[in-house]
């Protein structure tokens, strides 16, 4: 029992660790997760400009991820499928702005969409890693946000 509240903290503190130096060299880049506090989660998110979207940076042990992800609401899981459907069809153009594929999960038999990019070469017990990996996750997420931005 102890052992796993002693992991379950060094998890937490590598998170938090993590956010802290992405939000830092996020905001040198822009205003986007400007507003967001670092946290001990896997997540941190910020808004996309329609209620219900969010951007979000993903941190696990093996790799990081970034995001849209759609979710409206229990009552609108019809409308969470429209937006994901709408945003596929300018799947060419979105992709083009980020110069990669993406990941584009319309998970029917559940209520939320995301649509993500994966970085598998680096996660949270890769420290000597971090500075690559958050570079290019923050770059992403400018593109990111520059792609969808005119579809949302």
């Amino acid at each position: 029992m102890g052992s796993e509240k002693k992991e379950l903290a060094e998890r937490h503190k590598k998170r938090l660790d993590f956010w802290q130096s992405l939000l830092e060299k996020s905001k040198a880049k822009t205003n986007l997760f400007s507003n967001i506090s670092p946290s001990t989660n896997s997540f941190i998110a910020t808004g996309a400009g329609k209620s219900g979207l969010s951007y979000n940076y993903n941190i696990t042990y093996k790799c990081g991820t970034i995001e849209l992800y759609i979710d409206r609401g229990k009552e609108l899981e019809e409308e969470n499928k429209k937006i994901f459907d709408k945003l596929y069809e300018h799947k060419d153009e979105i992709e083009k702005i980020l110069s990669a594929k993406l990941d584009w999960q319309r998970l029917d038999n559940r209520r939320a969409f995301r649509i993500c990019k994966l970085y598998n070469y680096a996660g949270l017990n890769d420290k000597e890693k971090w500075d690559k990996l958050q570079n290019e996750m923050i770059d992403d997420m400018i593109k990111l946000e520059k792609a969808f931005g005119k579809y949302i």
